[in-house]
């Protein structure tokens, strides 16, 4: 006779700095809740991060609630430091985190929800979805059409320059991501960026202070997303610390969008061509929500809600891109729509 469901307050899909920002509440409301990560470790997206990465954010603004961030508060924290201070979240608040737990479908029965994972089902009165902005790696369908010889990798995969094969290297990306590669690879390698959208280009540092610094001091980044300012704000992406000057400066040739392939050529939008060894695409992500069963997307394919929550009683999203502010998705800030989000769960129960 099989067993019944194990049964949750609160289940959080996601064991990043959203769902750890979320299990610090939770914990202090006394809540049985449980963390699924579908991942083997904590803070999955930031290990498919480059190895040189460096966070644009000073550690002063790279923590999560009542843990600060160890290391200068004015320097800039390394990728494995990111990883290594959410590993000290989680033991510090031992909070109950279950990898390799993927939860491939989410249902309602207008009571509680149903979460299958892999070898069982456990319900929840509520649930937070934290799986983040780092889901599926976009790219181009074009880029089926490159020959196999012609190295090529999302930037989820890139590591280092040693990865790369000699010859011509084109990036494919005009943000940040796209940018820093760029300029790490050409040191080593000739070295292409294709740029599809520009980005308005802000330094690391501004009359002797970080960025982020002007942008606390001026509240910018409290502008909400209903805001005024916010409604602009939101559809205009920014490059931090690069800048295509600095980019030529280094060596990297900046080139139009890439907008076809055929063998080991890319066609660029200008009608130019490029013969490559190695692609790699900063072209970002797309969000799999595939298992949700649960009404929360709009006609444009974006979620339905206010403030991270949707118009499923108990169902609630957290660090997406714009939740609530552009800080909605940083490591630092985050905290602030989780503390908002714990707050809307208590009102529930």
């Amino acid at each position: 006779m099989s067993q019944p469901p194990a049964h949750y307050d609160i289940a959080v899909v996601g064991a990043g700095q959203a769902g750890l920002a979320i299990g610090h509440h939770l914990a202090r409301q006394g809540r049985r809740f449980v963390i699924f990560d579908r991942a083997d470790s904590i803070g999955a997206a930031w290990r498919s991060r480059w190895d040189s990465l460096v966070l644009f954010t000073p550690r002063r603004y790279d923590a999560l609630p009542e843990l600060d961030f160890p290391g200068d508060p004015n320097g800039y924290p390394t990728r494995d430091e990111v990883i290594g201070y959410l590993e000290r979240y989680a033991e510090t608040f031992e909070l109950p985190i279950e990898l390799g737990s993927k939860v491939r479908r989410l249902t309602s029965d207008g009571e509680s929800f149903v979460l299958e994972l892999d070898s069982r089902v456990v319900e929840a009165g509520q649930v937070v979805v934290a799986t983040g902005p780092f889901e599926v790696p976009r790219i181009p369908e074009f880029a089926r059409n490159l020959d196999h010889a012609v190295v090529q990798m999302h930037s989820t995969d890139y590591r280092s320059p040693g990865a790369i094969p000699e010859g011509t290297v084109l990036v494919v990306g005009g943000g940040n991501t796209g940018f820093q590669i760029a300029e790490e690879l050409a040191g080593t390698r000739r070295v292409h960026l294709s740029v599809g959208t520009r980005q308005t280009p802000l330094p690391q540092r501004l009359l002797g202070r970080d960025l982020f610094w002007w942008l606390v001091k001026s509240r910018l980044l409290e502008a909400s997303v209903d805001s005024r300012l916010g409604r602009r704000l939101q559809y205009k992406d920014t490059l931090i610390g690069s800048s295509p000057r600095r980019a030529k400066r280094r060596g990297v040739v900046l080139r139009p969008r890439a907008a076809g392939a055929a063998g080991q050529t890319i066609t660029l939008a200008d009608e130019s061509t490029l013969v490559v060894d190695a692609v790699i695409w900063a072209t970002g992500y797309v969000f799999d929500r595939s298992w949700i069963d649960v009404p929360v997307e709009d006609e444009e394919g974006r979620v339905r809600h206010r403030r991270g929550v949707t118009d499923t009683k108990g169902l609630y999203f957290l660090g997406l891109p714009w939740q609530h502010t552009r800080g909605s998705a940083l490591l630092g800030w985050v905290k602030d729509d989780a503390a908002y989000i714990a707050e809307q769960i208590a009102a529930v129960a």
